[in-house]
């Protein structure tokens, strides 16, 4: 039995959808554990492109089940688009994929007051996606969340729908919006509940029998290490944690059971929103600026991005007890002259940790670089770690030796094959 973790040691966005296709082919289960579809994980195989926010990345395997926990939020509509897009790709997910009831769901008034929220804040504002996810998750901590299982008993439903929407609507109207008619939202919610229903199933009993017959699990995070609520750049962060851990809790897997967790790390970092970003490169007209440009997946917006910080991915590392790395998008590097790693960070002439500064300071460390010479060639078709230019196998060892775990993976381009294992 093996439960691999892949989590992102960065600010998300780092490439776990293309690392849990390529993985999940050895998998017999894949699950998604925390947030919702704040997450976007692109995946690139002999089916397509597909870009995958709620329903795990692995479901491409076709003798893998796919699994979404009850620490998951989930927005039904887009829930039942991606089942349909799915099915219709030839994927087949009926039989495969169970949800569990526990699942809290995304009302349409926490989309609305997520983005009310976001403009009453104005120059404040945490830049979320606006989604719903913060108050989704508000509500399942102060007892006014609404679940699957509560759909099974219609009475219950009628009671804690129509108590939520009266409560929102004087939140609502009171930060200008419009109110919601009890009647729409039921109707609407009821018409998703039907869909969905044949992939509800209470996930407690298939986990611990899967354990005990030493199954293999691969367990997919949402977002990245830094937005967590508790270790992330708070309060630029997400709702939800993060790291490993929350797969106890939004799963059922004992943390004993995880045997290896594999961290994500893009060649480079990025990151979507506001918050501190030390390495930003803010020279527009550069040519890494230019290369490391990219938009997201859920949002569309413009990523912000910036040199490899190394102080973060130490961190990471120690903080979920990373195994091992996957290095992704080492081609984007292609063809710069030199590359700048972030080696520590200082403040006020003392070298500090990311642990020791909030988000606050956390913007006003300087960055101490180390300068590395690039390499022109073009190395998307390399196929071992030998055949990568010099300078290449110099960087990835120097990540290597500041991590302190060894990279055994190594992205080269966005398709699954593209991946040279060490």
């Amino acid at each position: 039995m093996t439960v691999t973790a892949v989590i992102g040691s960065q600010w998300g966005d780092e490439g776990k959808g293309k690392v849990v296709d390529y993985f999940a082919e050895r998998m017999d289960y894949v699950a998604r554990f925390n947030g919702g579809n704040n997450a976007g994980h692109t995946v690139i195989n002999e089916f397509g492109t597909f870009k995958i926010h709620l329903v795990p990345s692995g479901i491409f395997a076709k003798n893998t089940v796919g699994l979404i926990g009850g620490g998951v939020v989930i927005d039904p509509a887009v829930l039942i688009e991606e089942i349909e897009m799915l099915n219709k790709a030839g994927i087949g997910v009926d039989g495969r994929l169970w949800i569990s009831p526990r699942s809290h769901l995304i009302m349409p008034y926490h989309k609305i007051l997520d983005g009310l929220y976001e403009e009453a804040k104005g120059a404040g504002a945490t830049g979320t996606t606006r989604r719903g996810i913060g108050p989704v998750f508000a509500d399942k901590v102060s007892y006014n969340g609404i679940r699957w299982t509560d759909f099974a008993r219609e009475d219950i439903l009628t009671a804690r729908l129509k108590m939520q929407i009266e409560l929102k609507n004087k939140i609502i109207i009171a930060l200008g919006g419009s109110a919601l008619k009890f009647d729409e939202v039921f109707t609407t919610y009821r018409s998703y509940y039907e869909k969905v229903k044949p992939y509800i199933r209470e996930l407690f009993s298939l986990v611990q029998d899967g354990l005990k017959e030493n199954k293999n699990f691969l367990l997919e995070q949402a977002m990245g290490t830094f937005l967590d609520t508790d270790w992330g750049t708070y309060p630029f962060v997400t709702a939800s944690t993060t790291i490993p851990s929350a797969a106890s809790a939004g799963l059922g897997i004992p943390p004993r059971y995880i045997t290896n967790v594999v961290g994500v790390t893009k060649a480079y970092t990025t990151r979507v929103g506001a918050g501190p970003l030390p390495t930003e490169i803010k020279d527009y007209n550069s040519d890494a600026y230019k290369k490391f440009g990219e938009v997201a997946a859920t949002t569309g917006r413009v990523r912000r991005v910036g040199w490899l910080d190394l102080e973060l991915v130490r961190t990471a590392v120690q903080l979920s007890a990373v195994t091992e790395l996957c290095l992704t998008k080492l081609d984007v590097l292609s063809g710069l002259d030199e590359i700048q790693v972030c080696t520590k960070y200082e403040l006020d002439g003392d070298t500090i940790r990311y642990a020791d500064v909030d988000a606050y300071d956390l913007d006003k460390v300087e960055t101490v670089y180390q300068t590395l010479k690039g390499w022109k060639e073009d190395i998307s078709k390399a196929k071992s770690f030998d055949a990568l230019p010099v300078n290449a196998q110099i960087y990835v060892k120097m990540i290597e030796e500041a991590a302190g775990v060894p990279v055994k993976w190594i992205g080269v381009g966005p398709e699954r094959d593209a991946t040279i294992r060490r």
